[in-house]
């Protein structure tokens, strides 16, 4: 059927066609086959199809199809690189752990009784990771869920709370019959936490700082403390040689929390701990040897297993294996990295603030410690946000508990586990 007058012309003989009109019939009627086989794209484009001729294409919409066509393989890349083994690094501020902490003296080899700190051979700090108190939930101590059921008049009071300020440094309660958590044990070098008045009492420039090592890391408890235990093996020059458990000194409450900060540079890590045993009044000279108050905070710092080591120990230990995301999000270098994004030395950053609480999930993992503030006051200045003075108030309620119940959250036996420690008392 003719559409326009030179076609109707045409059709009647006036006229002769032309080979462009021969062109223009065959594709002015479609066959019914040919509308089936119309690509999605040339779909889109059939309602600009109403005039005598196809669209002449805009060159602005060509390029800018060439150029999403190549960056789209690009932004993939980019994915792909942030998101390595299937991790994706990103700093957060703010509270990134909090839990319950604990400290271990073991006395040297062949010695029963520890009576200074010359007869310690290790000083460990315990982290036993916990989610926020509020994450927990209104639970019943029967266990029954139509108890759970909450008026609707408190809902305001659970929304309170919840949004309490420093409530994301709080620790659920623990599970004391429970030997399945995460768990990591940090050796610390000088055999105590450094002390933050150190620089005040000593006039030095600098704040105490010692290395700590990630010695170990697991989720069954029942094997940490079959380590902490005592032990007896054969030497050939000495014969048998025996060495008496480890002594729990002190367990509290602690928050691990980030500063703000656009660069790496201006980021510190907080980790802060109130303690709830002993209390103040039974704080001895063993607590103040090792360095712990009941309230403290310290900065810490990841080494860059990549860079040189600072001491001779360092030289001649095998060097944490982190994953490729953390080695290129958190220190900037890597494997597979053609230059570092951070810092100026090939292999990266050499210390990084605590980015993310993985990094101490890997044994071996390298820490400075440095010391900061103590006191109740020092405690909330280090962390912010009100997390001291709630961290404080939690701790001061589990202080009611027995001694009794703290060994039973670490699956101690107190027949072999000394607890004069845990009063203040050297042994």
């Amino acid at each position: 059927m003719p559409t326009t007058r030179r076609q109707a012309a045409i059709q009647e003989g006036r006229i002769k066609p032309t080979e462009n009109d021969k062109g223009r019939k065959k594709q002015a009627v479609p066959t019914r086959k040919s509308r089936k086989q119309v690509s999605p794209q040339s779909a889109d484009d059939t309602p600009q199809r109403q005039g005598n001729s196809a669209p002449t294409p805009n060159k602005r919409n060509v390029d800018d199809a060439q150029d999403h066509a190549a960056k789209k393989p690009k932004l993939e890349s980019n994915s792909t690189k942030q998101q390595i083994d299937g991790q994706k690094h990103e700093y957060q501020s703010g509270t990134i752990e909090r839990g319950h902490i604990y400290f271990f003296y073991r006395p040297r080899v062949q010695v029963n009784e520890a009576r200074t700190i010359d007869d310690i051979r290790n000083f460990h700090i315990l982290l036993i990771p916990r989610p926020p108190q509020f994450a927990q939930g209104q639970k019943s101590s029967s266990g029954d869920e139509g108890a759970m059921k909450q008026d609707p008049s408190d809902m305001g009071k659970t929304e309170m709370n919840v949004l309490a300020p420093g409530a994301d440094a709080v620790p659920a309660p623990d599970e004391a019959h429970s030997s399945k958590k995460n768990y990591r044990l940090i050796t610390v070098g000088k055999k105590r936490l450094p002390n933050p008045e150190a620089k005040k009492e000593t006039g030095k420039l600098t704040k105490e700082t010692f290395w700590g090592t990630v010695t170990s890391v697991g989720n069954d408890l029942d094997s940490l403390v079959k380590g902490l235990g005592q032990k007896s093996y054969e030497t050939k020059t000495r014969g048998t040689r025996h060495e008496g458990p480890a002594r729990l000194v002190a367990r509290g409450g602690y928050a691990i929390v980030n500063s703000e900060g656009e660069t790496p540079s201006k980021r510190e890590t907080h980790l802060g701990y109130h303690v709830s045993h002993p209390g103040a009044v039974e704080m001895g000279d063993v607590q103040k040897s090792l360095g712990i108050f009941s309230a403290s905070s310290f900065i810490i710092q990841v080494k860059n297993p990549l860079a040189p080591a600072a001491n001779t120990q360092q030289a001649h230990s095998k060097p944490v294996e982190y994953p490729d995301w953390i080695m290129q999000g958190v220190f900037g270098a890597g494997k597979g990295c053609e230059a570092q994004s951070r810092g100026r030395e090939h292999y990266g950053l050499r210390f990084a603030s605590c980015e993310t609480p993985k990094l101490l999930d890997y044994k071996g993992a390298e820490l400075l410690l440095i010391a900061a503030r103590d006191g109740e006051e020092g405690l909330e200045t280090s962390l912010g946000d009100g997390r001291g003075a709630a961290l404080t108030e939690m701790e001061e309620k589990e202080a009611r508990e027995s001694l009794g119940s703290v060994f039973d959250e670490l699956g101690l036996n107190l027949d072999e586990f000394p607890v004069e420690s845990l009063r203040g008392s050297w042994i």
